[in-house]
C-alpha cells in the first residue's frame, strides 16, 4: 500500500537550503520514492486559514519504504541540512 509524505516547509537560508534540494531526489529515487507535488505550483485556500508558504508531496510504494528512506545514513545528512536551513512540519499518510 502507498505511504505519502506531506511536508509544509518555511526556508530560512536559502543559500544553504540548495544543497539540500540538489541531493535529496537521488535517495529518494533509491527508496522508490517519487515528489507528487513540488514547490512552484499555484496553491489556493478553499477552506479554513492554513496559508502554506511551500507544500511537497512525497509518494512511496510503501510506509516501510519511506520509513527506510527517512531513516537512512544518506537521507540524515540531508536532513541535518533542512533542519537547518528550514522550519518544516511532516506528516505520514498510509494511501488506502
Amino acid at each position: 500500500m502507498a505511504a505519502y509524505l506531506v511536508t509544509e516547509i518555511e526556508i530560512t537560508d536559502p543559500a544553504g537550503y540548495e544543497e539540500y534540494r540538489k541531493g535529496v531526489g537521488a535517495t529518494l529515487a533509491a527508496y522508490g520514492g517519487r515528489n507528487l507535488v513540488r514547490p512552484g505550483g499555484k496553491m489556493e485556500v478553499l477552506e479554513g486559514e492554513w496559508v502554506p508558504k511551500r507544500l511537497v508531496i512525497l509518494e512511496f510504494p510503501s510506509v516501510a519504504q519511506l520509513k527506510a528512506w527517512y531513516g537512512s545514513p544518506e537521507y540524515r545528512l540531508l536532513l541535518e541540512i533542512r533542519l537547518r536551513t528550514a522550519k518544516s512540519k511532516m506528516v505520514l499518510i498510509e494511501g488506502a
